[in-house]
């Protein structure tokens, strides 16, 4: 059995629930709640395949 990279799961996890914000807010309406979750969810993508890259 493989080990877990448990950093990288946390961090796809984080990823996920980002997106999962910007569905939340786009219920509630809220522009300001979108926006702050699409740049967090980017964000914490573009870190993490940084971080895959470099590991390689």
């Amino acid at each position: 059995m493989k080990n877990i990279n448990f950093p990288m799961l946390l961090l796809a996890t984080l990823v996920i629930l980002m997106f999962a914000g910007i569905g939340i807010s786009i219920a509630y309406r809220n522009i300001w709640l979108v926006l702050l979750f699409l740049i967090l969810g980017f964000g914490f993508m573009g870190y993490g395949i940084g971080l895959k890259k470099k590991s390689k």
